[in-house]
């Protein structure tokens, strides 16, 4: 699921479960103190209201791990004193489980704040992940747009 990363940054991208307590580990130091996580997870209920069963994801492997380390790279640029680590799921989850998870340790949590929404809202804008939600109702499962910005 990982790919090879430099010491401040690790990327990765599979059908493995995530664990945030994993990546928050990833980045700690004992310089940093802060670390914030932010996890996504397979809601319930879709934007128009029907109840959700699952979701599934798919993603070009290579181009989408590309597009990871090259904003994690302009993370560190930015907040040069944190370690950043990004992961997301692919294949089909159920309701609860994480499809995405950004961990960023810093020495002030207003850095690890401000890279941690920084690393999210560009994944979201830039990596190539497609989602696909499946209903309760048995309706056919339908193919979302990816928006950035979009909870």
């Amino acid at each position: 699921m990982e790919t090879p990363s430099q010491t401040r940054y690790t990327v990765a991208l599979g059908p493995e479960p995530l664990h945030a307590a994993a990546l928050s580990e990833r980045v700690r130091a004992d310089d940093c103190g802060a670390v914030v996580t932010m996890a996504g997870v397979v809601r319930d209920t879709s934007d128009d209201g029907r109840s959700v069963t699952g979701m599934e994801y798919e993603a070009y492997r290579e181009m989408a791990l590309r597009e990871l380390e090259a904003i994690a790279r302009e993370a560190l640029r930015r907040w040069p004193a944190c370690n950043i680590a990004m992961a997301h799921r692919v294949g089909t989850l159920r309701v609860g489980e994480a499809s995405v998870v950004v961990a960023v340790g810093a020495p002030h949590r207003a850095e690890a704040f401000d890279a941690c929404e920084y690393c999210i809202d560009e994944l979201k804008a830039r990596v190539e992940v497609w989602k696909r939600e499946h209903y309760a109702d048995g309706g056919d499962p339908r193919w979302l747009e990816n928006r950035a910005g979009h909870p």
